[in-house]
Parts: structure tokens; C-alpha cells; sequence
């Protein structure tokens, strides 16, 4: 929409020195060597008409000015007034290869103001804009009188995707900003929407504020409901998203995003709020009306190159705020700890890292928002610290120290405060034959201030440790079309008897269970709380295949043997008992067409399934595809009873820019199905439309199930939305 900055380069001023020359003459005058600040000129015909003191080129006009060109059948140049005036086929060429054309263009002095008649242009984008008319004026304002504009691809005897007309447009070059009166939004060629006004940011802008594309839809909670969000870019460094939603069913909601970045980091927010009592999953209000919301947002920032600080916080109104509001987005991670489902964690952390120390220290909130949480028995944590210290020492190997802190509160509970120091070294070295071995030690010493009244100890400090060594032998054999790789692995070590105290409170273990991942390590267990000592042998092998094609099968299978049981174990752990069960992991790549994670736990006495954990994703032709599937036994479950379910999410390619997307979150063991999509959307290069159909049969307090229709769309330039995942 700039015709007029470049609109022309004909624009010959009195200032502006012109080469020119009739195409098949030899005046090597009107030849001469032109500089960025000339206009070179070249047509069939270049006379002057001194009656009205004018310039005038015929045929096969091309003016050339800094790289851009204007062609035409002719050209007249006002020497008096130092206008300028091209008609008949004009095309303008900008450096960048973009073109605009015109039936007839006429500029003033230094290209400040001017017109053209049956104006259209193609912008960056692909978008195209077209308009019987287009007036620039000095103060950068740029009129179109009866505008078509769309971002889609224009074909001869087809209706682009969708375009806007309009009765008028205007483009202000100081906001970047474009504005229609009377504006219809067509769909196929179908007239959708009527607005008297719109208004959105000129595609060549970076970023400006205005309306993005609404949602809207009809839920059997909320009712029908219709919601619009705004972007306002409030400076270089800060925006905010604000989205207004209303519905049928109850009062209006009020979301806000925000973004800021300082000199030394950044933050961003979700916020939203309303003023509405309780509802339950039929929108049927109960209890007095007062203000509710939530807040979810983080930060970090730089201290110096080695050291950040950060927050996170995650707070709601009441528990079941987020569900009835359809909140996403509470799982994000937002520092350096992740919450739980249903559980909402706010953070202060700061971290430091060198070539040989790191350090972490935090300070955590709890908000549960199930429905058997009491927020008394919910832990305060002051602080949480870890800091450690390396030496690569050469052939010596590899060793270090290391500290850390966790003090917890509680206002109904134990609560527990921890201190730890300890230590590790480990080395590698090469065998004949090709075995590696690795020797290690580690040694930690653990410090608790206990709440004597439940624990039944005012403290207890123990001693902990292990040292041992693991062995390998690593075998490759190289193909024509496949490479194989096979390691089998021991580990032997033997650490301190007694390690666990029945009176220290488990706080960090609660649901740590062993696997492959731990296979061949001392200790079996990765927090503080809980310590693996006594004797212990674990062996396993992996296996790996290679394909030149880039196809990679992998597998870890093992298990491992103790000298004593422990009863601080229990069953989940897989660390009870004088052996495990056996635990394996499995993957295969074969690029976008398939990838495969798997990892599952056998049972030592029969090999029946006690846990499996797989995940798949495919793009493949018209397919797109993301599942996962889990499965446990009742043997191992904290719950007692079997857990399954099943997570999948697609989308298929019909026909002609049709597809179908699904997604189903189904609890099998329940047979419930806590979320399920079913929609139909059409994308092409310049739109997507989504129809959606939304289940779930979640039940909470006063929620239960509940189904919603959405109709969700983005159109190229004007504003977009994310659903496909993959």
C-alpha cells in the first residue's frame, strides 16, 4: 500500500538531473552516466514541448531511480508546477522484486502527495490489494476509494479465500495502521460480516496494536459465549493481550497476557478475572457474587554472566476457578520446579554456574486445588538449596563436593528441616580387550531437625554412602547398511546398612520409583530423603541399531539384585525385596514418519506387565498424529486399584484443504473420558477454519460433565491461532 513512497520515481523534480534517450538514437549526450540521485530515462519517444515547458516520453517508458523502476506508455513531465504524470499499463518494480500497477499515476514535487487511477499491488506476504482509486497526501496519509484487499493467493476466475471490501481505506505511514469504512469480510465470495469500521496493521509493519481474530462457541456450562481478544504493543520492549469474554450463562470475564523485557530479562503474564458467584457444570449459579481470578507468570533475569534470578507464580481465586473458565496453560514450567496436576507452585530461585561449581537456591508455595487439599497440611519451602563444587583432576579422575538444604514448614504436620554435605569421585578406565571400568565413591552425611510430636525424634543424622565400580564391554560392528552396537553392563557396589530412619519424613520420594534410567547407579534412589545402601548388583545390556538411512532402534533391558531388603522401600519403589523387577526402555526413530519412546517394568516372578509407558508421534502423508498410553498394575499402584489410559491427538487430510482433527484424554481404567475433540477445519495459504466439538465427563465437586461447540479461525496478516501440535 506505499504506491506513493516509491510512486515515482518519476517523480522528476527540479532538483533531480535527468538522462534520457530515445531508444535507436546516437546522442551520446542523453546518455550520460547517471548517479543514485538521477532519474535515467528511456522510451521510443523523448520530446519537449515548450508551449506548456513539458517533458513528454512515448512507448516503452522505463524510468529507473535508486533501484526501482517505473514502466509506462507515457510519460509527461510538468517542468512549471514539477509534477509528474504516467498512464497507460504503469508498472512500478521496487528493489525487492515487488510490483505495483496502475491505469494512470500523477506526483508531485519530491513524490510528497499525488493519485492513481485503477491502483493495485502486490505486498510482502503475498498479500494483494486493489482500488479504483489512491490519493497520497503530504502528511503521510494515503486514502483507497473502493478497496479489495486479501492476503491469499489471486487466481483469474476464482474467489481468493477471503478478502476485505470496502467502501474506503486509509493508511496512516506514522501509526502503520490501516482503517476501512464500511468494510465487508467475504468468504469464497460470500459476504460474512458487515463493519462499519475496521481496522488492522499494515503488513509491512513489525508490530502495532488492534483486534485479533475472536473465538466463539456455546457450552452447556457457559452458555453461548463470544470472546475478543486485543493486542496493545505498549512500547518496543512490553505487550498486552486483553480479552474480554462474555457469556450467556454468567457475567463477563476480563483475560489479560503481558509481556516486558528489561535490560537484564524478562516477564510475562496470564491473568483474568469476573465478578460471579459459584456455578456448576450446568451454569446455574449459587452463593454471593464477588471477585474471582487467577495469576500464572514468571521471570528471569541476569545478575552477572553466570548468575540468574527468576520467579514463578500460579494462584486462583478458588479451586475450581480454571476448569469452569477453561483456563489452559497451569502445567507450564515457570522456574526452576514444575507443579503437580491440580497443584499450583509460586517460586523465587536463583541459580549460578561456572566452568566447576553449580548452585541453586529456591524458595516454594503450594496451592492445592483438589478436592481433598488442606492448605494447612501444604508445605512451605525455606529455602531449597543445592550448590556443588568439580575438579577434573587428570588421570585421576573426576571428583567433587557438594551441599544442600531443605526446610520445610507446615501449619498442621511434621515439618522438616535437612542439611546435607557430601561427596563423590569417580574414574574410567580402558582394559585390555575393550572393557571399560569405572570405579566411583561417594559419601554423604544428613543433618534433620524434626517435629518431635509426630516423628517421635527431635533430630537424626546419619551417614551414607556407597563405592563400587561398573564394568562394560562395548561391542560395534559397522554393515553395508546397518551399524550394531551392543554393550553389556555390571555394577557392583556396596554401601552403608541402615541408611533410612523411620522417623525422617519422606518428602521428596514419595512417588520415585526405579528404573532403566537408574539401572547402574549406587544409588537407586535420585532425592535425599530415601538412600539405597547395603550391597547391590544390577546388570543389564543395551543394544543399538543404526540404519544408513537414518533409522535407529534402541533398547536398555536389566535388573538388580540387593543384599537386604529395606523396608522403607515399598512395592511401587521397585526397590523393596532383595531383587527388582525387570525394567527395559525402547525406542525407534525413523524421522517424522515415526518415533517411538517405551519403557516398561516386568514382574521378577512371572514377567506379567507391571507398568508400561509408551509414546508415539507421526507425520505422514495426509496423517499427523501425537499418542501416549500408560498402564499400571494394581500391585505397584499408590492407589491399590489399576491405573490406565490413553492420550491421542491428529489431524487427517481429506481432500481440497478439509481435514479432521481429533483428540481424545481417555482414563480407561474409569472409563471416562476426561477430554475429547472431534472438528472439522479448512486451511489453505492464507486462512484456517476450525469447527470444534468439545466432551468432557470430568467430574469435581459441582462440576461434572459437560460439551461445547468452538468456531475458531485465523486469516494471514490479520491474526492467528494454534492448534495443531505436532
Amino acid at each position: 500500500m506505499k504506491w506513493s513512497h516509491y510512486a515515482l520515481l518519476a517523480g522528476f523534480s527540479a532538483v533531480l538531473p535527468v538522462a534520457a534517450h530515445a531508444q535507436g538514437t546516437a546522442d551520446a549526450g542523453a546518455t550520460a552516466e547517471a548517479t543514485d540521485e538521477r532519474v535515467v530515462l528511456e522510451a521510443d519517444t523523448v520530446y519537449e514541448n515548450s508551449a506548456d515547458n513539458t517533458i513528454i516520453a512515448e512507448g516503452n517508458v522505463e524510468a529507473l531511480y535508486q533501484g526501482r523502476i517505473l514502466r509506462a506508455d507515457r510519460l509527461i513531465y510538468d517542468r512549471t508546477t514539477e509534477r509528474a504524470r504516467a498512464s497507460g499499463n504503469v508498472i512500478i518494480i521496487e528493489a525487492d522484486g515487488s510490483q505495483q500497477f496502475a491505469d494512470e499515476v500523477d506526483v508531485g514535487p519530491n513524490l510528497s502527495d499525488g493519485y492513481a487511477i485503477g491502483y493495485s499491488a502486490r505486498l510482502e506476504g503475498n498479500a494483494s490489494v486493489a482500488a479504483k482509486s489512491a490519493i497520497r497526501r503530504s502528511d503521510g496519509i494515503n486514502a483507497m476509494e473502493h478497496i479489495v484487499y486479501t492476503a491469499c493467493p489471486v487466481c483469474e476466475g476464482k474467489n481468493p479465500t477471503w478478502q476485505i471490501r470496502a467502501r474506503r481505506a486509509v493508511l496512516d505511514e506514522e501509526t502503520q495502521m490501516i482503517s476501512y469504512r464500511d468494510a465487508v469480510l467475504e468468504v469464497g465470495g460470500v459476504p460474512v460480516f458487515y463493519l462499519p469500521y475496521l481496522s488492522h496493521p499494515d503488513p509491512n509493519s513489525e508490530r502495532r496494536s488492534g483486534f485479533l481474530m475472536p473465538n466463539a462457541g456455546i457450552s452447556t456450562m457457559l452458555g453461548t459465549f463470544y470472546k475478543q481478544p486485543y493486542y496493545w504493543a505498549v512500547s518496543d520492549y512490553s505487550d498486552l493481550t486483553i480479552s474480554p469474554t462474555v457469556y450467556e450463562n454468567v457475567n463477563p470475564l476480563i483475560g489479560v497476557e503481558g509481556r516486558k523485557r528489561f535490560y537484564s530479562g524478562a516477564v510475562s503474564f496470564d491473568a483474568s478475572f469476573t465478578h460471579e458467584a459459584d456455578f456448576d457444570s450446568n451454569g446455574t449459579t449459587f452463593g454471593e457474587e464477588t471477585f474471582r481470578g487467577h495469576l500464572y507468570g514468571n521471570g528471569l533475569f541476569t545478575i552477572t554472566p553466570g548468575w540468574k534470578w527468576g520467579f514463578g507464580v500460579e494462584t486462583q481465586t478458588d479451586d475450581l476457578y480454571d476448569l469452569r473458565y477453561r483456563i489452559s496453560n497451569q502445567n507450564a514450567k515457570r522456574g526452576l520446579y514444575s507443579n503437580q496436576p491440580r497443584r499450583l507452585l509460586s517460586q523465587l530461585f536463583v541459580t549460578g554456574q561456572g566452568d566447576s561449581y553449580y548452585t541453586d537456591a529456591a524458595v516454594l508455595n503450594f496451592q492445592g486445588l483438589r478436592g481433598e487439599d488442606d492448605a494447612s497440611r501444604l508445605p512451605q519451602v525455606a529455602p531449597l538449596a543445592y550448590a556443588e563444587k568439580y575438579w577434573d583432576m587428570g588421570d585421576l579422575g573426576f571428583a567433587s563436593v557438594n551441599a544442600s538444604s531443605a526446610i520445610l514448614t507446615r501449619d498442621v504436620g511434621a515439618d522438616s528441616h535437612r542439611v546435607s554435605l557430601g561427596g563423590d569421585w569417580s574414574t574410567m578406565k580402558i582394559l585390555p580387550g575393550g572393557f571399560t571400568f569405572k570405579p566411583f565413591a561417594e559419601l554423604r552425611g544428613d543433618y534433620y531437625l524434626l517435629d518431635e510430636a509426630v516423628s517421635g525424634k527431635d533430630s537424626v543424622s546419619r551417614a551414607v554412602g556407597n563405592t563400587g565400580a561398573t564394568i562394560a564391554y562395548p561391542l560395534i560392528r559397522r554393515g553395508k547398511n546397518v551399524d550394531l552396537m551392543i554393550e553389556p553392563t555390571v555394577m557392583a557396589a556396596w554401601g552403608f546398612a541402615n541408611a533410612n530412619d523411620p522417623a525422617i519424613p519422606v518428602e521428596d520420594s514419595l512417588l520415585y520409583e526405579f528404573d532403566e534410567s537408574s539401572l547402574f547407579e549406587p544409588n537407586g534412589v535420585g532425592n535425599f530423603d530415601l538412600y539405597e545402601g547395603d550391597g547391590k548388583l544390577s546388570a543389564g545390556i543395551t543394544a543399538r541399531a543404526i540404519w544408513k538411512n537414518g533409522t535407529e532402534v534402541a533398547t536398555t533391558v536389566g535388573r538388580r539384585w540387593r543384599s537386604r531388603a529395606d523396608p522403607n522401600f515399598d512395592v511401587a519403589s521397585n526397590l523393596n525385596g532383595t531383587s527388582s523387577d525387570w525394567v527395559a526402555s525402547t525406542s525407534l526413530k525413523m524421522g517424522s514418519a515415526l518415533q517411538l519412546n517405551s519403557r516398561v517394568r516386568l514382574n521378577e516372578d512371572d514377567l506379567s506387565l507391571s507398568r508400561l509407558d509408551m509414546r508415539a508421534s507421526t507425520s505422514f502423508n495426509r496423517f499427523r498424529a501425537v499418542g501416549q498410553y500408560y498402564k499400571i498394575d494394581p500391585r505397584i499402584s499408590p492407589a491399590g486399584t489399576s491405573d490406565e489410559g490413553i492420550y491421542l491427538r491428529g489431524e487427517i487430510d481429506i481432500a481440497g484443504g478439509y481435514s479432521v482433527i481429533f483428540s481424545q484424554l481417555r482414563d480407561i481404567s474409569r472409563n471416562v473420558d476426561t477430554r475429547q475433540e472431534l472438528g472439522i477445519a479448512y486451511t489453505d495459504d492464507c486462512a484456517r477454519f476450525e469447527i470444534i466439538y468439545d466432551r468432557s465427563e470430568v467430574r469435581d465437586r459441582t462440576l461434572g460433565p459437560q460439551e461445547s461447540f468452538q468456531i475458531r479461525f485465523s486469516l494471514l496478516s490479520l491474526g492467528n491461532f494454534g492448534s495443531n501440535g505436532f
